[in-house]
């Protein structure tokens, strides 16, 4: 029997079975999705083991317990596909950070005071490497990044987190804006999701989990609400890549003048014809 997120008092007993009924309710599924704001999942599904060690580039602080921090972090990629069942799509975030100039940094998704990371952290998209994220794939992706500072006085646990290297995964708090159905099928009734399939499908990175499916959504564009540091997300390629401890401004020097025999000369002058 076929369990899926969509339909989740509901067994299918052929993945045919399960193709039809997404077609059949996909303008309602579209419509649910868009209606709902979009996090990381409480289980994963396995998604996170496919990371295969440490990105993050630790500073060699003396200090572990600084007053601020600078972190830069990943809060989503796209060609990746989540434990929701979407791919993100290249230019997805695009719009929404352009039109935003700084962005909620929060804990664990938690819209509460004590929970805010920051609520200056600017937004970016990088196109990085598989590789570069840790991860076994080849090709690019276009990453959401998040710099942002922490200050003790804000959110000390968080600080600490992050300055000892313990925050691995990060997650989008999102709303859908553009999104299709994608389906590997042969039917005549799918013609439609077949072709968003065929559109997307080699640009997902983990095709293993795409192929066992049979169907994803195509995310094409939605707007940032947030983003989190969570212990487990549900797009495992979401590291920190750096901490850094804030540098605190050097002090003024002023400048050394040496006294030498001439200049005491001409001071001592210049003193007595005052007299």
């Amino acid at each position: 029997m076929i369990k899926v997120l969509e339909f989740p008092n509901k067994e299918f007993s052929t993945q045919e079975e399960l193709f039809k009924a997404l077609k059949d309710n996909k303008k309602e599924l579209i419509s649910l999705k868009k209606s709902i704001t979009k996090q990381a999942d409480a289980v994963s599904f396995g998604y996170s083991d496919t990371v295969i060690g440490e990105v993050i580039k630790e500073e060699n602080n003396e200090n572990n317990n600084p007053d601020v921090l600078n972190v830069k972090v990943v809060i989503n990629t796209t060609n990746f596909l989540d434990s929701h069942g979407d791919v993100h799509i290249n230019g997805i975030w695009n719009k929404s950070v352009k039109d935003n100039v700084s962005f909620l940094h929060l804990q664990e998704h938690e819209r509460e005071f004590d929970k805010v990371i920051t609520d200056t952290a600017k937004g970016s998209v990088q196109s990085m490497t598989w590789k570069q994220l840790g991860l076994p794939y080849l090709g690019k992706t276009e990453a959401l990044i998040f710099d942002s500072s922490i200050d003790k006085k804000r959110n000390e646990f968080m600080l600490n987190q992050y300055a000892n290297g313990w925050v691995k995964n990060h997650s989008v708090g999102m709303r859908y804006v553009s999104l299709q159905l994608a389906v590997n099928s042969s039917a005549e009734w799918d013609k439609e999701e077949k072709a968003v399939w065929d559109k997307y499908y080699s640009l997902i990175a983990n095709k293993e989990l795409a192929d066992e499916k049979g169907y994803f959504w195509a995310v094409t564009e939605a707007k940032i609400i947030e983003g989190s540091a969570v212990v487990m997300g549900s797009n495992s390629a979401t590291p920190t890549l750096n901490n850094k401890q804030a540098e605190e401004s050097p002090e003024k020097e002023e400048p050394i003048i040496e006294i030498t025999h001439e200049i005491e000369e001409k001071l001592l002058k210049e003193l007595l014809n005052k007299f």
